[in-house]
């Protein structure tokens, strides 16, 4: 592992806050892997041997049963997964899959547990973490039950435009047809929904979203601090 991800591993939420010596040891059990686009990191049902972080490239987090899949999460510089299988020393619930050439620090999941069991304050980083995704699904959930396919996509625009400033055009960060899968919605389904979005105030140009009409975007979307965040 090259000494230049130690800091910024260091600087993520989940180990802030733990002793030095417990993430020193931590980090001397890791080690970093670079893997190609499109090869499969990690099996639903598999055991969880390692918890993954992220430092180049991006995963896809995605589910599959009886012939179907569908995308749960897309994971970018510098994130994590899957932390609550490790914890709890069960099979992954998710499948992973690298999106573009990536580099990822793995770090044993037995490991992980020890540091867990001894440093109190890694201990509280860990419950924080979960209770955040815990929080971060219900939000999800409430999304895909409570809003129509065109509210989804036009809440989804909505919250990236919130979290850069309200810019009024971004590129998309993921492709369409993660996104459709992510949204519970079929690639067509999408195609659609994008087109009649025009007359709320979005219009997509490629992988570019450009917001034209503010207002008639949150009269749809209606923003909601409990399924949308702050």
């Amino acid at each position: 592992m090259h000494a230049k991800d130690l800091p910024e591993i260091r600087h993520l939420p989940l180990f802030r806050d733990m002793r030095q010596a417990s993430f020193d040891t931590l980090m001397d059990k890791a080690y970093a892997q670079s893997f190609p686009m499109g090869l499969e990191l990690i099996r639903q049902g598999d055991p969880a041997d390692f918890l993954h972080v992220v430092m180049e490239g991006s995963v896809e987090l995605y589910a599959h049963w009886a012939g179907h899949e569908s995308t749960m999460a897309v994971v970018h510089p510098v994130g994590t997964f899957i932390l609550a299988a490790c914890v709890r020393d069960q099979p992954y619930l998710m499948s992973a899959r690298t999106l573009e050439r990536s580099r990822i620090i793995l770090i044993p999941a037995s490991d992980l547990r020890v540091t867990f069991r001894q440093d109190p304050d890694f201990a509280v980083s860990v419950v924080t973490e979960l209770a955040g995704c815990y929080r971060a699904v219900i939000r999800h959930t409430k999304g895909l039950k409570l809003r129509n396919s065109r509210e989804r996509i036009a809440a989804w625009f909505w919250r990236q435009a919130a979290q850069r400033g309200n810019l009024a055009s971004f590129v998309l960060p993921v492709e369409k047809r993660f996104l459709a899968s992510y949204l519970g919605m079929t690639p067509e389904n999408l195609s659609r929904s994008l087109k009649s979005l025009e007359a709320d105030g979005v219009k997509v140009d490629g992988s570019r979203v450009i917001i034209t009409d503010r207002a008639r975007l949150e009269a749809l979307v209606q923003p909601d601090p409990l399924i949308d965040g702050a």
